[in-house]
């Protein structure tokens, strides 16, 4: 008699998941040329080539709260690595925004520990005040993820995020008036590869059910239902009213929005990336007839990549940002300088737009 079909399912999602790790890695030279560093050859993600020249088998980490997604996750990835050439880890955060927060982190290395993970580390982050307490506390822990996956050597690091959070992740965004890559929702990959989300096409109540027939212990977090938080609101009223008055599959039809939006974002960042040479003159500025020529969802996307690599922050560079250096393109009457996130300034001066770092 085979699994329970939920923990089919999960195990199902890692395992594809590791394949794609282990092909990708295969593909990667065998021997790092003399004056290349381990990052540069690893796209990014330093050890990948040093791993593979010395023949040792790939670290896969798993981001786990101890919550019934990771957990889930947790369980389906030291399943499967045992059969495949990986070796698997753990990292649980410590955002140190409840009392007892230490204690509950090392109960759940404990726990990643037991599943037969190895390493596994609890680690302790101080969480900031940017962009708001959610903002602050993803900023912290993707800090320490990528500090931990780097001294590691880890050549993935799994998260636990499911079609649920992906739905949610739509919504917030369109409540924010936010674009096209906004209402992409999270990738399955991210650019640099490293973060994996093999739980995208699967619902959250698959990932709890797995963990009550493998009878896991889980930790239901108090900010999740905690209605000060937007994303708590969202999921405990928002989406169900949106479900009560539109019918099932609200959740379902979100995440293929995600994936539809993803795919147009991607084919015009692809677009703007292409053209960006040919809009400039020959020292490099940008011309503004020739941006005025492009379609406006290009020409925003070429000028946010001018914006971001003059320094301006992408995490608190904003659309509305975007459309006021847009309208010195489009409906420059004299306008002054704009002044932008990270000191930058876009001006228009003699027909071309200037971008600098003030």
């Amino acid at each position: 008699m085979g699994p329970h079909p939920a923990v089919a399912a999960i195990r199902l999602a890692v395992r594809r998941v590791l394949h794609d790790v282990l092909n990708e890695l295969s593909e990667l030279p065998h021997e790092i040329p003399h004056g290349l560093s381990h990052a540069a050859v690893g796209s990014g993600r330093p050890g990948r080539a040093a791993r593979l020249a010395t023949a040792e088998p790939p670290l896969v980490l798993v981001a786990c709260s101890g919550g019934a997604d990771s957990m889930a996750l947790a369980s389906a990835l030291a399943f499967e690595a045992r059969k495949l050439a990986v070796r698997a880890g753990g990292v649980t955060v410590d955002h140190g925004l409840q009392a007892g927060s230490g204690s509950r982190a090392a109960e759940v290395a404990a726990r990643l520990t037991e599943l037969g993970l190895d390493p596994v580390e609890a680690i302790a982050v101080t969480v900031g005040r940017d962009g708001g307490p959610e903002a602050a506390a993803r900023d912290a822990r993707y800090a320490a993820l990528d500090e931990a996956a780097d001294r590691l050597g880890a050549a993935a690091v799994l998260l636990g995020h499911t079609r649920d959070d992906q739905a949610e992740t739509v919504l917030l965004g369109l409540a924010r008036g936010s674009g096209i890559r906004s209402l992409s929702g999270m990738a399955a990959v991210s650019p640099s590869g490293r973060y994996r989300r093999p739980f995208l096409q699967l619902d959250r109540q698959t990932a709890r059910k797995a963990c009550l027939v493998q009878q896991l212990p889980v930790w239901d977090d108090p900010m999740n239902a905690d209605p000060a938080y937007t994303r708590s609101r969202l999921r405990h009223e928002g989406l169900p009213a949106l479900e009560k008055a539109l019918g099932k599959g609200v959740v379902e039809a979100l995440a293929r929005t995600a994936q539809l939006s993803r795919d147009d974002a991607d084919a015009l960042d692809a677009w703007a990336a292409d053209v960006d040479a040919s809009v400039r003159d020959e020292t490099g500025l940008l011309d503004c007839a020739k941006l005025y020529a492009l379609p406006p969802a290009v020409r925003r996307r070429v000028l946010r990549r001018a914006l971001v690599t003059a320094g301006s922050p992408a995490g608190s560079l904003f659309a509305r940002h975007v459309e006021e250096v847009e309208r010195l393109i489009t409906g420059w009457r004299g306008q002054r300088a704009i002044n932008l996130p990270g000191r930058v300034e876009a001006l228009r001066q003699g027909g071309r737009l200037v971008i600098r770092q003030g």
